[in-house]
Order: structure tokens, then C-alpha cells, then sequence
């Protein structure tokens, strides 16, 4: 082998600028597919001594000298396809053996003929240029990163201009002293432990970063990131620190930004309400970012009447705006610099601006307070003095706006932080509010709308509730956390005729507005069908047509704005008590079952069956009766009553079934401690609690007569009634009475069917019924003035309090009810 060509082959010599970017004289060659080399130049034979008749037909495994990775081959193969080539280092095999580092470029892949082929390029790697000691010195005195070197005892030995400036301590007076002694400001105690750790271990410390002032700035606080390495000698002992250090104070102040900013929207705006959302900006900005914060909104934000704002292009604005102290928050207890509480109105703004500041205005910086300026003076006094007491040296006035509303005002305010407010501060300010702004507008909405739906709701439940003389009652009724909206819980009483009562509870699927109007729909429909004396069964049944159709025109009406469907749904349990028979018939639709108490104390909770909630359709509805004892008491409800926070709806029963079963004593109270142990803190549904006690209609108050179908028996009929009016002690009443019946009586014995019968019941009204076998319904007609006859019904409706007609399997029952005086 030539001594000479080996030399040459181990050291290249340098290239000349011109070469750097010379490709022409690379080796190349062309490889197909399948790994065999078809083409060879002479650059390639210069490079590995290998001539093209060696090479060309064989495969090009043999010229790569690292062991064969077929996933690598694959994988540039796959780029270079996609015709993105690719470039590396790799060691080749020359002809002698030797190994040589080469640069290698492959291409995108090609067409020769049919085969798929690839060019592959090579060239030795270019040797390092070198540097005088002139340029080295001239980099390290004037780069950018501030340098210095350290001996073992942290001395300063050697220091570039860049750190000179940082710190603003000359070189002359660093060298031979250490940071603590120059720089306290600047952490210097932690960043000497580390500069010791890295002569300890030899372990370099990057990129640590820490806050501190300088003498070059010492009016700003900065940020500095610092790298810490071992100076090693040629024995590898540590002879001392080498350290650099850059200025990142903005990347820093970006990042505080950023991380105070996601701390805000996790701090702020917890709640939907609009107070609690302004003093949690107050607190979150006390001491991160300001001294004092006072949060102030207009009147009409915290009104849950009208828009409740002012619209920014609403027009011109008052002259002074009227204001209310909504949140505060200072580093001093008790907020001494405040001159409004929270609560107070207030009419600060900045001078000299006017309320188009909160409509229009930007954010207003004032850097330096002067309490002598004769704007605060004159406009502010008040203020003015709280300057000059408390040192409040520097300030920010941020308006509150969102959604094209204009909210309030917030002041950032710094005094025992001895930093004035810099333009930087206003961009954090402004984005601090922007976030409680937009949480302030939808707790204002979100309140408005709640506010109505609780107003809407209460005004659609009954406010008194009577069961006559056949039921005590009482009711509770407590709506579900305002974080989850107003729900659609109704119930209701019912009086019915013959003395009886229809009990009612209901619960419509949802909230807000929306469930608490079709609530109130459900309750009227319930009502009627219940006026129209229909039994429970039936009355779902109708009930359930109707959710139907309010459930098919929301529908509607949600596929027009937003292309969905809606379902409307409820559940409903409704229950008639007779006080004659002490019977009670109940049917429900998918709703919890009622709880009785017997007088004893026993407790159950009899099922009549489900029936499907309301809405689905398609389904029938069953009723079952069951008897209750006199003092039983009965208990209808709505399942966020029972379900508590296990979710255990059978649990829930058997507690509530416990707590009724241990008083006898007041129903009010049984009622509202019932609810309050049940249910200790706000749940997410609405809840009802529906007591009744039952009395029974005793012989005495009850009297019932056959009555021959005979128009001569009318006369007798007639008599034993008025009779027994008066041995009742209703003797200002035996008249209509008496006219009353006879006409109910004529009527039943001329046109319908035997059997037929009078009763009379006495609770708070005087009631006449009179039943029959025919299911005719009496019609109430306006005879003429010629005609004899067809005044009868006229007569009854006009002489009794209100009178009707109700439906048994057995025909039909016309009754009539006169007021008894108290």
C-alpha cells in the first residue's frame, strides 16, 4: 500500500471555499430496486479505489460498512418514493478495508426502462475551519450572553461587557470579589450553592431560572436564566465555575401572563353569581398583581329587572353613572383604603374621564398617583386623602364589557408594592377582566332568567291549599340549586264534589322557563280534566294526549331554529279520598308510589300500577282503591325527595316512611322537618312534599233516600229534604233547598232510569245529589217566555254556589252545593 495515498486518504486536504458547495466532483452511483448497483463514476472509483467492473451487477451491501438493517433500507427506500430524498452519515468500505465517514445524499426515486432506481452521492466530510484568538476574544467580550468565570472560592476571575451591563456593577470592582457581595438583589446566596455543587460533583447546572433587580435597573424587577459548568484542567480536576447568564425577562413576563391568566379562568367565575364572581376577580388579583382592587357595576348588572346594562351602542351614556361597590380586596385587613364598602353606591371614575369610559374606553394607566392634582382634589377628595394616607402610588382603571355590554369598572390599585403599574400591566389587567367580565355577563343572565323562572314557577303553585272537612293538608316545597335551574315540581289540591278531595304531584323532565310554564300547563289541564270529574285513570289518559301535543309543537318549533327534535315529558300521581266511603282511587304515570301512615303508625306504600310517564303514548293507565282508615295520613311526593345523594330511591322511601310514622302532632311541621332531614343541602332537582290527614263524613252528616219513579213521590221527597236541612240548623237555607231538590228530582223521575236516589252531605257545604241508571247527560237549556217548561237545571244553577254531573258504573250523579254560612 502507498504510504503517501494513505495519508492522503486519512487527511483530505482542506477545501476551498469555491468546493464547499462544488457537488461535481462527489462520488455517485445509480442503485436499482432490488439493491445492485448499475452505474459507477469516477468519483465513486476515486473515492473507495474501486473500478466500475468490480462494482457494477453486484450488490451495494458489500460497499456499506456497518452490519445490514433491512427496517433502515425500507424506511429510506419508502421516503425516497414519496419523493422526498434523504441525506446522512454513513461509513463506507474501502477497496483496502478501511472503513470512510461519508456524507450521503440518496434521490427520489426514478425510471431507467422499467426498473425503479435511485441516486445515491457521497463525499468525504469537510474539515473544520479554525479561528484566531483575536476573533475567540472578540465573540466572548461582545456576544449577547453574559459570561463570567469563577475561581474555586466564587471570586470573579474574567467577565465579558455583556454581564457587565446586566448587572450594572464595573469589571474593575467585580473582579476578585463574589456575587453576594455585589448583587444581593439577584439570589446570590442560591446561585453560589449551585456554582459549589457543580465544583463538588462537576455535573453542569442549565438553564436555571430566577427573578431579582440589579443595580443597572433597580427600579424593575427581572428575569435571568443562568448555566453553570466545571472548568477542567488537563489532569480533569475542577479548577473553577464558568457561568452565562441572558436576560428573558419578557419571555418570563409572557409566561407569568399566560400562567396567571389560566389561574383566572380556574379562580374566577366559580359560581353564576354576579357578586361572588366580582370579589373572586378582587381576591385573585390581591397580591398577585395589585395592593387594592375594587370591582364596581352598574345598578342595572345587579337588577334582575328589564336588560339589566347598558348597551354599548345604546346611545349616550348618563353623566355620572350609577354605581354599586360589588367586590374589594386589599393587602391591608379590613380594605382601609376603600372609601365605599361593598354594597355602597358609588361614582368613581378615573378623573378627568366620563361614563364613555365604560362604554368606549380603553384602559386607563396612571403611573405615578399625585393626590395634589387638582383633579383629584376637586373631583375625588375623598380619594384624594386615602392617596396621601395609604401611599397609593400607581393605578389601572379597567371598564368591564362583554357581549356589546358594558358592565363596570375595575381598579388595580399598588401601594406597598413600590413597582409603578408599566404598559405591560395593562395588557394582564385587561385580560383579568375581559375573563371576569364574560363570567360577570352570564351570571347576570343566568340570574335573570332563574329569577323568572322561580317568580313564573311560584305564581303557577297554589298558594293556599284546602281540603275541606274530609282533609288536613300541608305542603313543602323547596327548589332545586340555582347552579341547576328551576325544575317543573307541581302538586295541588282539588276539591271535588260529594265532599271529596283529588290530590295531585307531578314533576315535568328539565329546567328553567321552559319546564316551569309547562308545569303550569299541566296544572290547569289537571284541573279541568279534574273539574270535568274524570277518575285518575282517564284523567292521565287525557293528561298524557296533551304532553303529547305540546311535546310535537316543540318539536316544531326546535326543528325550525335548530334542527333537532325535542321531547317533552312528566310523571304525575293523581289520587281522589271520599269521606263518605274512606275510600281513596289513584292511578299514576311512571311516578313514585304515595306513602300511607296508619293511625298505629304502620307504614306502607301501596302501588297502584306504574303506567308509562306522560308523553310517550300508546300506553293505558289503571287505577286502584284502597281504604284509609280516619287519621290515616297519605303522603305524595317527587323523586328528588327520595333520592338523596346514594341515589337509592328505595332508601329514600323508607326514611321518608320513618320520619312520618314518629309525629302525630302538627302537619305543617311534620311536613317542613320531613323535607329539611331528607334533604339537609340543595340538590339538582326540585322538591314536594304533599301531607294529608283524612276525615271521615260521619252518619250524621250523611242522609240518603230512594226515590220511587213516581211523580207524586216528589212531593214527600221534597219534604223529608227540607226536614232534614233544618235539623241540620240550616234553616236560612230550606228554601232553595227545597227548590233544589224538587227540580233534581222531578227531572231524574221523568227522564231517566230507576234506580233512583237522593243523598244529601253536609261538610263546609251543603251538597244534594241525586243518581240514576242512565248515562243522559242533563243539558242546560234558556226556555222561552211562552214555554211551561225547561227551567229546571236554570233554576238549580242559578239557586246553588255551583253544580255538576259525574259518571259511575253504575249511570250518573246531578249534583248541587249551597254555601253554608259561617
Amino acid at each position: 500500500m502507498d504510504p503517501a495515498r494513505e495519508a492522503s486518504d486519512a487527511a483530505p486536504a482542506p477545501a476551498r471555499p469555491r468546493d464547499l458547495l462544488d457537488a461535481s466532483t462527489d462520488a455517485a452511483a445509480v442503485v436499482s430496486a432490488d439493491g445492485v448497483v448499475i452505474g459507477w463514476t469516477r468519483g465513486a472509483e476515486a473515492l473507495l479505489d474501486r473500478p466500475a467492473a468490480e462494482v457494477v451487477g453486484r450488490s451495494a451491501a458489500h460497499l456499506v460498512a456497518t452490519p445490514a438493517d433491512p427496517a433502515r433500507v425500507a424506511a429510506v427506500a419508502e421516503r425516497c418514493r414519496a419523493g422526498m430524498g434523504w441525506s446522512g452519515r454513513l461509513p463506507v468500505r474501502h477497496r483496502d478495508g478501511r472503513p470512510l465517514d461519508v456524507d450521503l445524499r440518496v434521490s427520489a426515486s426514478f425510471a431507467i426502462g422499467a426498473d425503479e432506481c435511485f441516486l445515491i452521492s457521497a463525499r468525504r466530510p469537510d474539515r473544520h475551519w479554525t479561528i484566531g484568538q483575536s476573533v475567540l476574544d472578540g465573540f466572548l467580550t461582545r456576544s449577547p450572553v453574559g459570561m463570567a468565570v469563577m475561581d474555586p472560592q466564587l471570586r470573579y476571575v474574567w467577565l465579558n461587557d455583556t454581564l457587565e451591563r446586566f448587572g450594572g456593577v464595573p469589571r474593575a470592582q467585580r473582579l476578585g470579589r463574589r456575587l453576594s457581595e455585589l448583587l444581593p438583589g439577584l439570589q446570590a446566596e442560591t446561585i453560589e450553592a449551585l456554582m459549589r455543587k457543580v465544583l463538588d460533583t462537576g455535573v453542569p447546572v442549565t438553564d436555571y431560572e430566577y427573578v431579582g433587580w440589579s443595580w443597572a435597573d433597580p427600579h424593575r424587577q427581572h428575569a435571568y436564566s443562568t448555566s453553570f459548568f466545571p472548568l477542567v484542567d488537563a489532569d480533569g480536576s475542577v479548577t473553577g465555575v464558568c457561568y452565562m447568564v441572558q436576560d428573558v425577562t419578557e419571555r418570563w413576563t409572557a409566561r407569568r401572563l399566560l400562567s396567571l391568566v389560566n389561574e383566572a379562568g380556574a379562580g374566577i367565575g366559580t359560581t353564576l353569581d354576579v357578586l361572588r364572581t366580582a370579589q373572586e376577580l378582587a381576591d385573585f388579583a390581591v397580591p398577585r398583581f395589585a395592593d387594592f382592587v375594587v370591582v364596581d357595576l352598574l345598578e342595572p348588572v345587579l337588577s334582575t329587572e328589564g336588560h339589566g346594562a347598558w348597551l354599548t351602542d345604546a346611545g349616550p351614556a348618563p353623566a355620572r353613572p350609577q354605581l354599586r361597590r360589588a367586590g374589594m380586596s386589599s393587602v391591608r385587613e379590613g380594605c382601609p383604603e376603600a372609601v365605599a364598602r361593598v354594597g355602597d353606591r358609588t361614582d368613581f371614575l378615573p378623573p378627568p374621564h366620563g361614563a364613555r369610559l365604560l362604554i368606549d374606553g380603553e384602559p386607563v394607566l396612571i403611573p405615578v398617583l399625585d393626590a395634589s392634582d387638582p383633579l383629584w382634589t376637586t373631583e375625588q377628595p375623598g380619594r384624594a386623602a386615602s392617596i396621601r394616607e395609604f401611599g397609593l402610588h400607581s393605578l389601572i382603571s379597567v371598564p368591564m364589557r362583554a357581549r356589546n355590554t358594558a358592565l363596570g369598572l375595575t381598579t388595580f390599585v399598588r401601594s406597598l408594592n413600590p413597582l409603578s403599574f408599566q404598559p405591560d400591566d395593562v395588557l394582564l389587567a385587561r385580560e383579568l377582566v375581559a375573563r371576569a367580565a364574560l363570567c360577570v355577563d352570564n351570571a347576570r343572565r343566568y340570574t335573570r332568567e332563574h329569577t323568572a323562572a322561580v317568580t313564573l314557577q311560584r305564581s303557577l303553585l297554589p298558594h293556599a291549599l284546602t281540603g275541606g272537612t274530609a282533609l288536613e293538608v300541608s305542603s313543602s316545597y323547596l327548589p332545586a340549586d340555582p347552579t341547576d335551574g328551576v325544575g317543573g315540581d307541581w302538586f295541588d289540591v282539588i276539591p271535588l264534589s260529594g265532599a271529596r278531595v283529588g290530590l295531585v304531584v307531578g314533576d315535568v323532565v328539565g329546567h328553567g322557563i321552559a319546564a316551569a310554564a309547562t308545569m303550569g300547563r299541566l296544572r290547569t289541564a289537571v284541573q279541568t280534566l279534574a273539574d270535568m270529574e274524570m277518575p285518575p285513570d282517564e284523567l292521565l289518559a287525557h293528561l298524557d294526549d296533551l304532553v303529547l301535543r305540546l311535546s310535537a309543537d316543540r318539536t316544531d318549533d326546535v326543528a325550525v331554529r335548530q334542527g333537532t327534535t325535542a321531547f317533552l315529558g312528566a310523571t304525575c300521581l293523581y289520587a281522589v279520598y271520599d269521606p263518605v266511603t274512606r275510600r281513596c282511587r289513584m292511578a299514576r304515570a311512571g311516578h313514585p308510589p304515595p306513602v300511607v301512615v296508619a293511625p298505629d303508625g304502620q307504614v306502607s306504600f301501596p302501588e297502584p300500577p306504574a303506567g308509562p310517564p306522560l308523553g310517550l303514548g300508546g300506553m293505558a293507565f289503571e287505577a286502584t282503591e284502597i281504604e284509609l282508615a280516619e287519621n290515616s295520613l297519605i303522603g305524595l311526593y317527587t323523586d328528588g325527595l327520595i333520592e338523596g345523594t346514594e341515589r337509592d330511591m328505595e332508601l329514600g322511601m323508607t326514611r321518608l316512611g320513618e320520619l312520618l310514622a314518629r309525629s302525630d302532632g302538627d302537619l305543617s311541621t311534620l311536613c317542613t322537618s320531613a323535607v329539611r332531614r331528607l334533604v339537609p343541602v340543595p340538590q339538582p332537582d326540585d322538591i314536594a312534599l304533599l301531607l294529608a290527614r283524612t276525615h271521615g263524613l260521619g252518619p250524621d252528616r250523611v242522609v240518603s233516600w230512594d226515590v220511587p219513579v213516581d211523580p207524586a213521590a216528589v212531593a214527600d221527597i221534597r219534604a223529608r229534604a227540607t226536614r232534614q236541612v233544618e235539623a241540620w240548623g240550616l234553616a236560612e237555607l230550606a228554601m232553595t233547598s227545597e227548590l233544589i231538590v224538587s227540580e233534581l228530582v222531578t227531572n231524574a223521575v221523568r227522564h231517566a232510569a230507576p234506580p233512583i236516589r237522593l243523598r244529601l252531605l253536609r261538610d263546609n257545604r251543603l251538597t244534594f245529589e241525586v243518581s240514576d241508571a242512565s248515562s243522559t247527560a242533563p243539558r242546560l237549556r234558556h226556555a222561552r217566555s211562552t214555554d211551561e217548561g225547561g227551567r229546571g237545571l236554570f233554576l238549580v244553577a242559578q239557586l246553588s254556589h255551583r253544580w255538576g254531573a259525574r259518571y259511575t258504573g253504575e249511570g250518573k250523579i246531578i249534583w248541587a252545593e249551597q254555601e253554608i254560612s259561617r
